[in-house]
């Protein structure tokens, strides 16, 4: 079995204004195979957003030893580290992180900014506006789309570059229940049929459910889930 993450004795410390450092991350392993989905649960402040900033390669300030599809990050130079990220990485964040003032399609186009040119951007766009439901809504502003509209570009965009990883921040906290239900379904099956490894971190049970494999993170560590069905709450 290949795997997509191999994180092993993950830990990351931050200071505080009194110069005292606080553990995040103590010694967490983590693997995840290709196009598997895993999640985290945890309450806020709990070091979720800390986990996926590591394994996004969105902070190198850790100890331990990461792999992504084979490849060892630890001793990359940043511009081989922005490669792989641009490349390898696609992210699905709470609050969309869409740029308002522009169309779906410019916002699903976006990481082709970034990185190697691929064949064909624009129908690769629209092939994943289509996978998400929202095939004919390329040329409208994204502030005129309802919060399930605009999770599901996110999607798209995420998924645009044909990443190897998902990596999924709260993605269903703006949304009601029954439209993040619908959002994460589909955030499961489009990763699924793509062949990409999903990592979700939340602190919703129900999010979670969608998971192959789920691990409650406390004290900076991953641990099985208790018989209740992991923690919940903010």
């Amino acid at each position: 079995m290949r795997h997509a993450i191999e994180a092993a004795d993950i830990t990351a410390e931050v200071t505080l204004p009194s110069g005292d450092r606080l553990r995040i991350l103590d010694g967490l392993s983590l693997s995840v195979p290709e196009g598997a989905a895993v999640a985290v649960l945890g309450r806020s402040g709990s070091g979720k957003t800390t986990l996926l900033t590591v394994l996004g390669l969105m902070s190198r300030h850790h100890r331990g030893r990461l792999t992504l599809g084979g490849i060892e990050t630890d001793n990359l130079s940043d511009a081989a580290t922005a490669d792989l990220r641009n490349s390898r990485i696609g992210f699905v964040f709470q609050g969309f992180s869409l740029i308002d003032h522009l169309t779906v399609l410019d916002n699903v186009e976006l990481p082709f900014v970034y990185g190697a040119p691929v064949p064909a951007p624009r129908r690769r766009a629209l092939e994943l506006l289509d996978q998400v439901g929202l095939a004919g809504f390329g040329s409208r502003p994204v502030n005129q789309l309802s919060g399930g509209e605009q999770q599901r570009v996110a999607i798209a965009r995420a998924l645009v570059r044909s990443p190897s990883i998902i990596l999924a921040d709260e993605p269903t906290g703006a949304l009601d229940i029954r439209t993040g239900g619908a959002v994460m379904r589909l955030l499961r099956d489009t990763t699924r049929g793509a062949g990409a490894a999903l990592v979700v971190v939340t602190h919703d049970r129900d999010v979670a459910a969608i998971a192959d494999e789920q691990w409650v993170l406390r004290d900076g560590r991953l641990h099985a889930p208790d018989a209740a069905g992991g923690e919940a709450g903010p």
